[in-house]
């Protein structure tokens, strides 16, 4: 996620450079054929050429909604997790108590350190599932959070953070039948694994559907399409003003490329927008987010030992 308040001219560069350059190129050959070759066949009635742009507008307007949405319930989503880790960490040390079986804290002391460390776990999991990357990460973000040796086998699992929820599902019900869980504490806290469960699932849905392809493909064609028409439509309206004579027509050029630069700007932040979970620039930073479960959780543990926050590089957080 960019956190500056204002985009710096070198990153705006860096995404518009090539339409940049292509609109330039093209409105000087198409000024350069109108004028010094007088090919006039090229113009067209400006009016048509407006109507189109004010569609497109509408078109992209509409597709910026979507994407917008999409990322604002993806960010929605990691905040009730942030959240509902909270509310899991004080259950655990609410309603797992002592029991004839533990004559002191220190077993259960260990416990209510699993049952958290796996929810810190998850969290991660969840993370690298949703960007495609446990294969390489899991040894180091993950595994550490594991102390039960049996939730290890998650890794090779097609859906790792569903299994360590079951994982707790069943300590949760092993912990019933010991004694150090009342029934309704056991409901209670399902309760909570099934709200995790719905958050997964929530953002499931955003990664593994698609943005109506339909709509951000033709939002890119009526886009270019606009873009290409634009100076056939301008071309004879700057060349029937006179105060710069013949040379007049050649001030096409820069606004012709400035609205083009406009539309297709609109239509790439939609486009960089539709995948919330892809990891770059404009994405939830689930990263950072994790980094702030893990502290606040550890430190409701009572552990000193914590890790750094998550710090912007070059503006962005992960």
């Amino acid at each position: 996620m960019y956190i500056r308040t204002n985009l710096r001219p070198i990153l705006i560069w860096r995404l518009s450079r090539n339409s940049l350059l292509f609109f330039f190129s093209y409105n000087v050959l198409i000024c350069f054929l109108y004028g010094p070759l007088n090919v006039h066949a090229l113009d067209i009635p400006w009016q048509p050429v407006a109507t189109l742009g004010t569609a497109v507008a509408f078109y992209i307007g509409f597709k910026n909604n979507g994407s917008y949405d999409r990322f604002w319930e993806g960010r929605q989503l990691w905040g009730s997790i942030v959240n509902t880790s909270r509310v899991w960490t004080l259950r655990v040390f609410d309603f797992v108590q002592f029991s004839d079986g533990y004559p002191n804290g220190a077993p259960v002391q260990e416990l209510h350190r699993r049952l958290v460390y796996r929810q810190i776990a998850w969290c991660n999991a969840l993370r690298l599932h949703l960007r495609r990357q446990t294969a390489e990460r899991w040894d180091a973000e993950v595994a550490p959070f594991l102390l039960d040796p049996d939730d290890s086998a998650a890794r090779f699992a097609a859906n790792p953070p569903t299994h360590l929820l079951r994982h707790q599902s069943k300590e949760l019900l092993d912990l019933h039948r010991t004694g150090l869980l009342s029934e309704f504490r056991q409901v209670a806290m399902m309760q909570t694994v099934q709200d995790l469960f719905n958050f997964q699932g929530g953002c499931e849905r955003i990664k593994n559907t698609p943005f109506p392809r339909q709509y951000a493909y033709f939002s890119f064609v009526f886009v270019w399409l606009f873009a290409l028409l634009l100076p056939l439509g301008l071309v004879e309206e700057f060349d029937s003003r006179l105060p710069l004579g013949q040379y007049h027509v050649w001030l096409m050029v820069p606004f012709s490329v400035l609205v083009s630069w406009v539309f297709n700007t609109i239509e790439l932040v939609g486009h960089i927008s539709e995948n919330p979970f892809d990891n770059t620039m404009n994405d939830v930073p689930m990263t950072s987010i994790c980094r702030s479960i893990e502290i606040d959780l550890r430190e409701l543990l009572a552990e000193t030992n914590l890790p750094p926050k998550v710090e912007p590089v070059d503006d962005m957080l992960y």
